[in-house]
């Protein structure tokens, strides 16, 4: 992991302070691959900023008590909700949604108050999911084709089929679901003129277009509707 420039790093020092009760001069130093030394420089920088933070001896760093940015307040049920859909998500098998949920509700955390802070992270160790056990992480493209389906960005893939076959085709995002573990991905294939399902984790590189698309008229539950009277079995079929 490289370093953070110093200014986004003390962002994040104070955002990762705002996260837990006591948080210990190495935990911050692990996170941001610093040494201990620099963590003090920066703990002092932060304080001569004026930013409130309580030092225990023998126990870390804390935030003073009602500091929070932004002011947003979570009741303890939305919280645990929270921290529940954090282990859940952990087990997902695309790499980039799991870590940009990671930085999301590390964030959330942060607004917290004390007492639900010590709460959840106690909650956290009482939570388990028991699927992807080997925490297997088998796509990365999740993240990048919301972005396309919201923007109408062409996109070009180079893709393998279930029957091993490699092509490189350009595509219409329309739509992303989850089955079995998998992310699907409905799209409109300019190669065949008409919508197909490509599983995230065959597609083997992804490029995003500058060129832009006209999106479809009809929605993701009139699109399965076509597809089960077309198959009569399920909108899995046919993936490319």
């Amino acid at each position: 992991m490289e370093e953070k420039p110093r200014l986004s790093r003390l962002t994040a020092i104070l955002t990762q302070l705002q996260s837990k009760r006591i948080l210990t001069a190495r935990e911050i130093a692990k996170k941001h691959n610093v040494s201990i030394r620099t963590v003090y420089r920066d703990i002092r920088t932060l304080e001569n900023s004026g930013i409130p933070i309580v030092t225990e001896e023998g126990k870390g760093y804390s935030l003073m008590q009602g500091f929070n940015l932004p002011p947003v307040m979570f009741t303890e049920k939305e919280a645990n909700a929270l921290i529940t859909a954090e282990q859940l998500i952990r087990k997902n098998k695309d790499k980039s949604f799991t870590e940009e949920y990671q930085n999301a509700i590390f964030k959330i955390k942060s607004v917290l108050r004390h007492s639900q802070k010590d709460k959840i992270e106690f909650l956290s160790d009482r939570i388990a999911f028991r699927t992807n056990n080997k925490n297997q992480k088998t796509s990365e493209h999740l993240m990048i084709l919301q972005s396309t389906i919201a923007n109408f960005n062409l996109v070009e893939i180079e893709y393998t089929s279930l029957q091993s076959e490699n092509t490189k085709r350009t595509i219409e995002p329309f739509a992303l679901y989850s089955t079995q573990e998998n992310w699907l991905l409905i799209a409109i294939c300019q190669l065949r003129q008409d919508f197909r399902v490509f599983r995230l984790d065959h597609i083997q590189k992804l490029t995003v277009k500058n060129q832009q698309f006209e999106p479809q008229k009809m929605t993701l539950q009139e699109y399965f509707e076509i597809c089960s009277e077309k198959y009569k079995t399920t909108p899995d079929i046919p993936l490319s």
